[in-house]
C-alpha cells in the first residue's frame, strides 16, 4: 500500500499518536451502523449487498435441493471464501463471485429441470 501512494519507507508513530489510536479502537463499535464513517464507501455498500444476495441464493438453493444438485449447492455455499482483498482487488473478486454464482445457479436449475423431466418421463405409461 505504501508504495502505491509514493511512500518508500514505513512511518513511525510516537506515543503522541496513542489517543488517536484509542479513538479509532473505540469507534469500532460503529462498524455496520448508520454512524459508520466508512459505511457509505462503494466497497462497504457492495459487501452489504453481497450478504443479502448470498442469503437469497442459499435460501433458494435449499428450497429446491436434491441429490443431483448437491455438488453445485456445495460450490455455491463456498463462494464467499473467494471474495478477498482490498478495494479494487475485492471488487474484482466480487465480479468473479457473481459470475460463478450465476453459472452454478444455472447449472443447479438445469439439473433440477432434468430431474423433473426424468421424473415425468418415468410416470408416463407410454
Amino acid at each position: 500500500m505504501g508504495a502505491a501512494i509514493g511512500m518508500t519507507r514505513k512511518i513511525e508513530l510516537g506515543p503522541w499518536f496513542k489517543p488517536a489510536l484509542r479513538a479509532l479502537a473505540a469507534m469500532r463499535r460503529l462498524r455496520g451502523t448508520r454512524l459508520d464513517p466508512f459505511g457509505a464507501a462503494h466497497v462497504r455498500r457492495t459487501e452489504r449487498a453481497l450478504i443479502v444476495e448470498y442469503e437469497a441464493t442459499i435460501t433458494e438453493v435449499c428450497r429446491n435441493l436434491d441429490e443431483r444438485g448437491h455438488g453445485p449447492a456445495v460450490d455455491i455455499a463456498s463462494l464467499p471464501d473467494t471474495v478477498r482483498g482490498y478495494e479494487e482487488i475485492k471488487m474484482a473478486s466480487v465480479a468473479r463471485y457473481r459470475a460463478r454464482s450465476a453459472e452454478l445457479v444455472g447449472r443447479l436449475s438445469s439439473t433440477r429441470e432434468r430431474t423433473a423431466a426424468d421424473s415425468a418421463a418415468s410416470r408416463d405409461p407410454r
